[in-house]
């Protein structure tokens, strides 16, 4: 598995510890976890439905 560098803010960073340790997780299975949910919300699959809507909404409003 590959380790990677990520930059926050101390105040961020200790928010995202409390979390991970209030869900018994690792900050990394957290961040992962996080990422992935992101991911699927912002898979293309979705942005191209996002973007059909926007078109039919338009058509509609016209």
């Amino acid at each position: 598995m590959a380790k990677i560098l990520v930059t926050m803010p101390d105040e961020f960073l200790n928010r995202v510890d409390g979390l991970a340790n209030n869900e018994q997780r690792t900050r990394s299975e957290l961040i992962r976890e996080a990422l992935r949910s992101y991911m699927r919300r912002y898979s293309p699959q979705q942005i191209q439905k996002a973007e059909d809507n926007a078109q039919i909404l338009d058509h509609l409003l016209d």
